[in-house]
């Protein structure tokens, strides 16, 4: 099984700008929370937390200036639930033939799919993937075909969970589920007892998750990592995160997802509350990533943040 979706281990940030150009602040930003991002047939697609009745879409050829699709990409007809449609992550499965979407709807994890990035998706059989409550589900297929679903459930405040999935990648192995990230370092007890938004990336042979920390409402909203030799664990902590935390005048930064650009660059997409104020509406940041590939690699950010705005 092929996934079409931009992987990238995330060890070193830099946080800069296109060709060191940054979008004016003066444009409105991108009003979305936990965003994702795919370049499909030469075409940016972003999703994320924003409308009430299901999940938007928005276009862009360049990264800085995006255009809201004419409808919903998942209406709340085509799914399970009627209410708090969260963190949709979109990925082309060659194999198959059409997108998938995972997000959450009335806290708990779903999944869509359509023939087009913009919809519509739907659900082939309206129903969460569990009955649980369970929140930001983000899909991993390792080299050899198997695919994972790591997921936040409410065992130990919000904690992060993975399983393997059947290959119609939208039914649980329940039995290989398992607890894998919790709140456990300093930095994450500030507000109140969160491990979330995870993503799943592989370099030479190791795993990388990537997650957020601290109530989304918390200025000290930010992002860590932690390693593992298999998807399914054991998981270790960067013993230095937070690797992204309130850069640059932006609070409550977190929830982030990888992808390549046109040319090839590593990026990082993430939310930021409005302003230091206000939360809502949390706008779209976008900055570079590149890493290290010796054996203790290590992160770091600097530089400046991509601000994209609506045409």
């Amino acid at each position: 099984m092929k996934l079409i979706k931009s992987l990238f281990l995330l060890f070193f940030i830099s946080v800069l700008s296109v060709s060191g150009q940054n979008v004016s602040p003066s444009g409105n930003p991108v009003p979305l929370g936990d965003p994702f991002i795919m370049l499909y047939n030469g075409t940016y697609y972003a999703y994320g937390t924003h409308a009430e009745n299901g999940i938007e879409v928005y276009t862009s050829s360049d990264l800085k200036e995006w255009t809201k699709g004419p409808n919903l990409a998942l209406d709340k007809k085509d799914s399970w639930g009627e209410k708090w449609f969260w963190a949709p992550e979109i990925y082309y499965i060659e194999d198959k033939g059409k997108f998938y979407m995972y997000y959450s709807a009335e806290e708990h994890i779903c999944v869509a799919t359509s023939n087009s990035p913009l919809g519509p998706f739907v659900q082939d059989e309206k129903k969460p993937m569990l009955e649980d409550k369970a929140i930001d589900n983000s899909l991993y297929i390792d080299d050899d075909g198997k695919a994972y679903l790591s997921f936040v459930r409410f065992t130990d405040g919000n904690e992060i969970w993975i399983a393997e999935l059947e290959d119609d990648l939208q039914t649980i192995k329940k039995e290989t589920m398992q607890s894998c990230l919790h709140v456990s370092q300093p930095w994450e007890e500030i507000w109140p007892r969160v491990n979330e938004g995870s993503f799943i990336v592989k370099h030479n042979g190791i795993y990388y998750m990537s997650y957020s920390a601290n109530s989304y409402e918390s200025p000290y909203y930010g992002v860590g990592y932690a390693t593992a030799t298999s998807p399914m664990g054991t998981w270790t902590k960067y013993d230095k995160n937070p690797i992204l935390q309130m850069p640059e005048d932006l609070v409550g930064v977190g929830h982030s997802a990888m992808f390549r650009d046109k040319e090839g660059k590593l990026r990082i997409v993430y939310h930021a509350h409005k302003d230091k104020d206000h939360i809502h509406p949390r706008k779209m940041c976008i900055s570079e990533v590149s890493f290290t590939d010796d054996e203790n690699a290590t992160m770091e950010i600097t530089g400046n943040v991509l601000r994209p705005i609506l045409k």
